[in-house]
């Protein structure tokens, strides 16, 4: 993620979104401002960050460690989930309960509504099962989509969950594997936000779709009212829609799309207060991003930074990194600079912008207000990059094919060789 530890508000890991409105045309948008494609950057942030409690009071998970062989420390973390190499049965299948709260976003006068993208949201692979056997198309190196291809192969015919289909590629349970990680979607009622006019602008992209930039650590606040009364057993998912956010007082300063956290929670149950058994609270929010915000005319640039992406980077970290705390070798990476140096187990940072198409999605698929057309019927999930990267240890798996040649027999991240960036045929670079 970017910039984890920026205080209170930047550790919460964010990502861009777009807003449900019927979209304007620059031409009948006099007065807002114009955000050039350069400082349209996709940033996500980190929040809060619990110590780990042995506590029953928050999500399941499991805690493990792994030695690093270039710098010979073992590094543990806790990953939601029951623990692929010790559990057995039914104990491998785990459904989390995610909580769903759709925000309507009133700003200068325009409201983004979380509820105008909710069904897209029920309706994509992160609640909808899909065969990931294969993908129809993937990013290039220069950000175009690209032709698809093998995609998690020893699960082709298997139907999964996009975290799902994550989780057992990074622990070798593809195929048979009972091993599971699973949502059961509930939705919550909606929750209004009116942003003051010192906390938020409207903007529209170069492609004439108008978005909200509000200011970060506001927009934290009030995301945490939310979630110190949500249930710390449960994943609470805050959905918003064209709602991005931007770092201090510059509002081209631009722009986070989503963020997850953690924070010990209750009245008096705090640390040294609750027998050793405190409520833990996970959480996360990301938006819808429109397409057109981001992605040019497909098949042109940033063409995965769309509809889902960004939920599904937030909860692919929050998977492997739940409680905001877990640790790794520092990483570098060209493909996502805005992160500098960074010794943190967030799967989604090295790889934002990355994805490839799955399923079939109907929620704002028509042209950009611009005439042109950046939609193409397909959700973006990101692409996530897997322990092993982290790790510097051998990839995943012995027993999974290549998708083209390759000196690797395994991946470093879910989409394997469909990654066009060669900094993930290997484990990642320090610095």
């Amino acid at each position: 993620m970017t910039q984890r530890r920026l205080g209170v508000l930047l550790a919460a890991g964010m990502l861009l979104t777009l807003a449900a409105f019927t979209p304007v045309s620059a031409a009948t948008a006099p007065g807002i401002q114009v955000i050039s494609d350069s400082s349209l950057k996709a940033l996500t942030a980190t929040e809060g960050g619990a110590q780990v409690l042995p506590t029953s009071r928050t999500v399941a998970h499991w805690w493990g460690s792994t030695l690093d062989p270039s710098n010979g420390v073992t590094y543990g973390y806790n990953m939601v989930g029951a623990d692929p190499n010790h559990c057995s049965g039914a104990a491998c299948d785990v459904t989390i309960q995610a909580d769903i709260t759709p925000i309507v976003v009133n700003i200068d006068g325009l409201t983004f509504s979380g509820n105008n993208i909710l069904a897209g949201t029920l309706a994509s692979p992160l609640f909808v099962a899909n065969d990931y056997g294969t993908t129809t198309a993937a990013t290039l190196a220069n950000s175009n989509r690209g032709p698809g291809g093998a995609l998690s192969q020893l699960d082709a015919g298997n139907a999964l969950q996009l975290e799902d289909a994550t989780m057992r590629a990074q622990f070798n349970q593809t195929g048979g594997s009972g091993y599971h990680v699973r949502f059961h979607a509930n939705v919550l009622p909606a929750y209004t936000i009116n942003v003051p006019t010192n906390q938020g602008v409207l903007l529209q992209s170069g492609r004439g779709v108008i978005f909200a930039d509000v200011n970060i650590s506001w927009w934290a606040s009030q995301i945490k009212n939310l979630e110190s009364s949500a249930d710390p057993t449960h994943l609470p998912i805050y959905l918003t829609e064209n709602v991005l956010l931007h770092i201090g007082k510059d509002v081209l300063n631009c722009c986070v799309i989503g963020f997850h956290g953690a924070h010990a929670t209750g009245n008096g149950t705090g640390y040294g207060k609750s027998n050793g058994n405190a409520p833990v609270q996970t959480f996360a929010w990301a938006s819808w991003i429109q397409p057109g915000i981001y992605s040019r005319a497909d098949p042109g640039p940033n063409w995965a930074l769309q509809d889902i992406h960004a939920l599904s980077h937030e909860i692919a970290e929050w998977g492997d990194d739940p409680f905001v705390n877990n640790t790794v070798e520092p990483w570098l990476t060209p493909t996502a600079p805005q992160y500098g140096c960074t010794g943190v187990l967030e799967t989604g940072d090295p790889v934002v912008g990355i994805g490839f198409a799955m399923g079939t999605n109907t929620t704002e698929q028509g042209p950009n207000p611009n005439g042109t057309q950046s939609a193409d019927g397909t959700y973006h999930p990101e692409d996530e990059a897997i322990l092993p990267w982290f790790m510097r240890t051998a990839p995943n798996t012995v027993s999974e094919p290549t998708q083209s040649a390759s000196t690797n027999i395994g991946r470093y991240t879910f989409m394997g060789d469909l990654n066009p960036f060669v900094g993930f045929r290997a484990p990642a670079t320090g610095c």
